[in-house]
């Protein structure tokens, strides 16, 4: 199988887990509350390797991540120069991950994390974590434990094909938004699955899912190649062909 992936955990002996993870090329054993959690879902390869790839990019970059970058590209999003927009908001990011997405901002009265691994990031990158200063919530693959209109403003990177059902999550998001809340959505379209992102975005998916329930105040598509988000900047970057990998934008008003 060759050299095993890095894995950190705290020690804990789980034979039916081990074996799993031994056969993903994973050098790991569990800690018991994810030991719990996996004996819960049916995605125990989605969720290992998802946790995986973090823990190699917290390796990568010297046991910290990373996240200088959501500024400028959260700001792209929303078409603002400054993050005046976000002042006195609720502020969530669906499918965060553990970089501190919005960690970048001081504008919000308060930011939230959403995602369905906080707890697994807690027991793997928990100091790093607290750094960040805002809160993070466990969602479920078919809810997000927040009261219905909760929040003001709603991002989503590249996260929605991680889930088993797009619809439901996209439900869920539009959920917790208040009426007149502003939605903005990055989705990585025409992509073939793989373990960590099993479905296959489409232009048409995410309209019948998000643009009926919005106000759209801008979208664009874009070729998803080398320069990935910097082509929204590019006025002339090229329009994708039919069923070519490509990033869809979109920032929408919730009616």
């Amino acid at each position: 199988m060759g050299k095993k992936k890095p894995f950190i955990s705290k020690i804990f002996g789980v034979r039916i887990i081990n074996k799993l993870c031994n056969r993903l090329g994973y050098n790991i054993v569990p800690t018991l509350l994810f030991f719990d959690f996996l004996e819960k879902t049916n995605n125990k390869q989605k969720y290992l390797a998802e946790l995986n790839f973090w823990v190699e990019r917290f390796e990568e970059e010297n046991k910290n991540f990373r996240n200088e970058h959501y500024k400028k590209l959260m700001l792209a999003m929303a078409k603002e120069e400054t993050d005046a927009f976000l002042n006195n908001k609720i502020v969530a990011d669906f499918g965060c991950g553990p970089r501190g997405s919005l960690v970048w901002t001081q504008a919000p009265a308060m930011k939230i994390g959403i995602d369905v691994l906080v707890d697994q990031y807690f027991d793997t990158f928990g100091e790093t974590l607290l750094k960040h200063n805002y809160l993070y919530v466990k969602s479920t693959e078919h809810h997000i434990p927040l009261p219905t209109e909760f929040v003001d403003v709603v991002y989503t990177i590249n996260a929605m094909d991680h889930t088993e059902n797009f619809s439901i999550i996209a439900s869920e998001i539009l959920r917790i938004l208040k009426k007149g809340g502003i939605f903005m959505g990055s989705f990585n379209l025409n992509e073939p699955p793989t373990v960590c992102e099993p479905l296959t975005l489409t232009e048409s998916i995410v309209k019948e899912s998000f643009f009926d329930k919005l106000e759209i105040e801008h979208s664009r598509i874009v070729i998803n190649d080398k320069k990935r988000y910097d082509n929204f900047s590019d006025p002339n970057a090229a329009i994708p062909k039919d069923n070519q990998k490509s990033i869809l934008w979109v920032r929408g008003i919730k009616k």
